[in-house]
């Protein structure tokens, strides 16, 4: 296969590194396509070799040379790229989010229906061990029936904190959390499930990072980005983008091209997506979730219960017990592999039995292992996966018009209706 490359961000490292180890057999990268010629110069020198580079508006001539397009530009521009990659035949490979709104959904999906060509959407968090364990109980009918779920997710003030540096702090280029990040977690949801959303009702706001928020705690005096700020070094927040070399290469020595600045500060003006984020849906299968996103906790995981007819399913994930504050200035700080204090605890709670705790068989690598799995799949393909991990396109818009919704949901204060298998908005 002859792979190319659209979006040069920091996310593409992880595909461009497999199809040059581990899966270098699965083909070869062909073609490089961004907007900024020094995060392409980056990859041209991790590559080894020459490799032809275009400018988004030679998506053409990208689309000549690839049998495959893996997708790692900003989420809203996901469904120009996605389209017009399947419209020319070629496999997709995207990162999640799908894309960020209802009509980028819908041209998606038209142009998989007409296309020859095969989308895989990128949900690594289905290959994590942990999530496999709970997916493989349900299937086996743990405890009988799912009648509702409740999960938790903390983002700390290292990981939570970044989204409102980068791009993601802005709803046109994100969709917001609720969409860039929730999609993760919504899909987790169908996936464990084998459901589909039919309502949403949620309620957010946007209560610790931005300027308003900063000033009513008297935070009067902030610097617009991090690099050559005062706070560089003492205060939490303040990122030090130069402290990492890849960040550095990517971003900090590209600015001149594209004035895409990485380490803006995280209480400046210009923020217009929610950091607090409550969700309900209800599920084909009459199931209800009760979910919330917290983008500022002192600690970051993951709490899930699945309430079923014959008993009680609980996952609770410690991914990083606590945030240094030095973490903005020293990468390994910042590192969630094998984090001091992390955990994770899968117990069954039957009726009428004493809870067992379920073993976790984790491998190496990010995700315990499930990045090397999602990997795998990708390049070589699924070998008959009894736990269908790997996701198509519906299953990407799914998980993206339930952050839709949500999002409408929480500015008209109505719930929002989902149609077709939870593919449209109603």
């Amino acid at each position: 296969m002859r792979y190319a490359f659209v979006g040069l961000g920091h996310r593409a490292q992880m595909y461009v590194d497999a199809l040059l180890g581990e899966w270098r057999d699965a083909g070869t990268i062909v073609a490089l396509c961004d907007l900024n010629r020094t995060r392409m110069d980056y990859y041209v020198e991790r590559i080894g070799q020459e490799v032809p580079c275009f400018a988004p508006d030679e998506f053409d001539k990208v689309l000549e040379l690839a049998d495959a397009v893996i997708v790692t530009t900003v989420d809203a521009t996901h469904a120009r790229y996605v389209c017009a990659a399947l419209d020319a035949g070629r496999d997709v490979i995207v990162e999640k989010p799908l894309t960020v709104d209802a009509e980028g959904c819908a041209a998606i999906a038209a142009a998989a229906e007409r296309s020859s060509g095969k989308l895989i959407v990128t949900f690594n968090y289905r290959y994590s061990p942990r999530n496999s364990a709970v997916r493989r109980l349900l299937m086996e009918g743990a405890i009988g029936e799912v009648t509702s779920v409740h999960f938790e997710w903390t983002l700390d003030t290292i990981h939570g904190a970044d989204y409102f540096r980068r791009w993601h702090r802005q709803r046109a280029s994100s969709g917001g959390l609720l969409v860039h990040k929730s999609t993760h977690h919504f899909d987790l949801v169908n996936w464990w499930l084998d459901a589909a959303p039919e309502l949403v009702f949620a309620q957010t706001d946007l209560r610790f990072y931005g300027a308003d928020n900063a000033r009513k705690r008297g935070l009067d005096e902030r610097p617009e980005r991090g690099q050559g700020a005062p706070g560089l070094g003492s205060d939490p927040f303040i990122l030090d983008i130069s402290a990492d070399p890849r960040l550095k290469r990517l971003y900090l020595d590209a600015e001149h091209e594209d004035g895409y600045v990485r380490d803006q500060d995280v209480f400046g003006e210009g923020i217009d997506i929610d950091d607090n984020m409550s969700v309900l849906v209800r599920y084909t299968n009459r199931a209800v979730l009760t979910y919330s996103l917290h983008a500022h906790a002192p600690w970051e995981g993951y709490r899930v219960a699945f309430n079923g007819t014959a008993g009680r399913l609980e996952l609770d994930v410690v991914e990083r017990e606590w945030t240094p504050p030095h973490a903005a200035v020293d990468p390994s700080a910042a590192a969630k592999e094998h984090a001091t204090g992390s955990s994770e605890r899968l117990l069954l709670r039957r009726h009428w039995s004493e809870p067992e705790e379920i073993p976790i068989e984790n491998g190496a690598g990010g995700h315990g292992g499930g990045d090397r799995l999602l990997l795998n799949d990708v390049f070589r393909g699924p070998d008959n996966d009894p736990l269908a991990r790997q996701a198509g396109y519906r299953d990407g818009i799914r998980s993206v018009l339930t952050g839709v919704a949500a999002t409408v949901s929480a500015r008209t204060g109505a719930p929002v209706r989902l149609a077709d298998h939870g593919t449209r908005v109603s």
